[in-house]
């Protein structure tokens, strides 16, 4: 069931996604992988502020973004070349990010964009904190790039592609992989696909009549 849904994300509204969805995403994304939520992870840990909101964490100086209720892309887009707005922007593996995802979700993320699967940690923490992760086609960044209209490095520049971008995108595509409830389209796919398998070989006739 196709889906349009506005970010930042309200909690009430990513209840309603479910595992299987596809959503067109309008609104501000920030893109971060793993080098910026290594810092943004090992700033807040080093502050002491543990029990810190994402918008108090914000306020103090300690993030450079106000995690409540946002969207973060894992995203390191090539170059722009002369008279884009961004360069490919497909997305990043998401695993590499799952040793600092539960803190971040925790001070408030909402969704998460990327590829692949997430570890059982994160899929936990998706559920404690209402969240969602959702994939972005993977080998369609130039296409990706298009549903963005406006990208800004507001943070940690000195990552380069890596760097912190906000961006607003629109009709953004995506598919909910894991939903606030833990449903993952990575294993009920494989479920449904099997129970097709084993039905269809059921119901194949045992010979042919001619």
């Amino acid at each position: 069931m196709d889906k349009h849904i506005k970010a930042p994300f309200d909690r009430d509204e990513v209840k309603k996604l479910k595992a299987g969805d596809y959503v067109y995403i309008d609104g501000i994304v920030y893109s971060a992988r793993d080098a910026a939520h290594k810092r943004m992870y090992d700033s807040i840990m080093e502050s002491g502020c543990y029990d810190a909101s994402g918008t108090e964490l914000y306020e103090k100086g300690i993030v450079p973004i106000d995690l409540n209720g946002n969207v973060i892309y894992y995203l390191g887009p090539t170059p722009a070349k002369p008279g884009q707005i961004i360069g490919s922007a497909g997305p990043t593996t998401s695993s590499r990010m799952d040793k600092y995802t539960p803190l971040i979700l925790s001070k408030g993320l909402c969704g998460m964009i990327g590829k692949g699967k997430r570890s059982p940690e994160v899929i936990n923490a998706i559920v404690d904190n209402k969240a969602v992760y959702l994939a972005a086609v993977g080998g369609a960044g130039a296409l990706l790039s298009k549903c963005i209209k406006e990208s800004e490095v507001i943070a940690y520049d000195d990552l380069g592609t890596e760097a912190i971008r906000k961006m607003r995108v629109e009709n953004f595509p995506a598919i909910v992989v894991i939903d606030s409830e833990g449903h993952n389209l990575y294993e009920t796919a494989v479920t449904d696909y099997l129970a097709a398998v084993s039905y269809t070989h059921l119901t194949l006739p045992t010979k042919l009549e001619v």
